[in-house]
């Protein structure tokens, strides 16, 4: 009989690519996203972190699973089953959507940390967190990194000790957020067409797919079809559990930030956050020193995770169409080209956020990317999952191809919606 000390240490040998993914979703960018919908709407909008995670689940498990038994990203897949221009488009989207993302993610790090010094360091702070984070990518070897990586999760907590800060009514939290009232208003459905936006993004499936087939390779190499049955199937639970965990602490975590900005800032009138520096400002004399402070380092934190996730999947996305050898477990001198993107990726977004541009502004291009993009790369994953000469034995049962059909529909009506709002609101 297994001790609970083993289950322990096998539960945590199971998170890795999906904690990381579902971690770096809560970004200095979703964290402003979901701070202006508590802010605006107090616990109005709260249903929303309950929607989305099954969704994330669905279309998240389809992508580790994609990239665990093929042994290739997403990119690879869809240059290898789809027309080369579709790849070249949909990736050449990505790669500037999240340097804009990277942008505004590294503004709002050196924003804050400016903010907690109480003197002007903007761009000092804003060079050193990008150097820092090429650093740690390029130099430190993979192995050591990852767990690097799932410690930065950790940051993500400050969230929930903000919340501790104030008094909260659980009753009406509860049924706000089982018991959603619907907003009739234009900009209640633009807040929650945000909200799923920022929460299911492209650069997710293509770093969880990736990082499943890096995975594949430090166990062995074998594909699944090659291992033996028992084998296959702990791997499958692997992935399974690690998404389920990753997904759930992901949406937990908006909840959460949700949550604080509903009861503090919204309670007291604020009802307009364009920042996380804004947010974070606002909080001080609200909820106190101690909040103000968990919620800024927690930016940092998210931050210092999401700045790799961001400018690593453009570089697996990149390399994966050029066929050039990628993955962060290669030395620089092995993968040359995926490192240049890397970090190129990283360097162009310290100049976006040199200039003059609004980052909010910035954010919200980033976003109608994210959307063009993420519908057509969703309904290409469903349609690989399907496919028994792609996936063998390895194919989505029907409850998972369910769930990543609806998590595609739901994409697909944000986009509509927001097109709707844009052209005719």
């Amino acid at each position: 009989m297994r001790s609970e000390s083993d289950n322990k240490t096998s539960l945590l040998k199971s998170l890795g690519p999906g904690l990381i993914t579902g971690a770096a979703d809560d970004d200095p960018s979703g964290i402003a996203t979901y701070s202006q919908a508590g802010a605006q709407f107090g616990t109005q909008l709260l249903w929303t972190t309950v929607l989305t995670i099954p969704l994330m689940i669905g279309i998240q498990m389809i992508s580790a699973r994609i990239g665990w038994v093929t042994g290739r990203g997403v990119a690879a897949n869809l240059q290898s089953h789809f027309p080369r221009p579709f790849g070249f488009f949909v990736v050449t989207l990505l790669v500037i959507a999240n340097t804009v993302n990277l942008g505004a993610d590294l503004s709002a790090m050196a924003a804050v940390l400016e903010l907690l010094a109480g003197r002007s360091l903007y761009h000092v702070a804003l060079v050193g967190f990008a150097l820092l984070s090429l650093a740690l990518q390029i130099w430190m070897p993979f192995p050591r990194y990852a767990p690097l990586l799932k410690l930065l999760t950790l940051s993500l907590f400050a969230y929930v000790g903000v919340v501790l800060a104030v008094d909260i009514p659980w009753r009406h939290i509860l049924h706000d957020t089982m018991l959603p009232r619907f907003g009739r208003d234009r900009d209640y459905w633009l807040t929650v067409a945000a909200v799923l936006g920022t929460t299911i993004s492209p650069y997710l499936f293509f770093w969880q797919a990736s990082q499943e087939s890096e995975q594949r390779l430090q166990d062995g190499g074998l594909s699944p079809a090659e291992q033996t049955p028992n084998a296959a199937r702990r791997g499958l639970r692997r992935i399974r559990i690690d998404t389920y965990v990753g997904m759930i602490f992901s949406n937990a975590i908006a909840f959460f930030i949700m949550l604080t900005t509903a009861m503090t800032l919204h309670a007291h009138g604020i009802d307009d956050v364009t920042s996380t520096q804004q947010a974070a400002d606002a909080l001080r004399p609200i909820a106190g020193d101690a909040a103000y402070l968990m919620y800024a380092l927690g930016v940092i934190g998210a931050g210092m995770l999401a700045v790799p996730v961001l400018a690593g999947s453009a570089a697996y996305a990149v390399a994966e169409t050029l066929r050039w050898p990628s993955g962060l477990s290669n030395k620089p001198a092995q993968a040359r080209g995926f490192y240049a993107v890397l970090a190129g990726a990283v360097l162009v977004g310290v100049a976006l956020s040199f200039n003059e541009v609004d980052p909010v502004r910035e954010l919200f291009w980033a976003a109608v990317l994210n959307g063009i993009i993420a519908v057509p790369i969703m309904i290409a994953l469903m349609l690989v999952i399907r496919r028994a000469d792609i996936m063998g034995t390895f194919v989505a049962r029907p409850r998972l191809n369910a769930l990543g059909w609806l998590a595609t529909a739901a994409m697909a009506a944000v986009v509509a919606g927001l097109a709707w709002a844009n052209w005719f609101g």
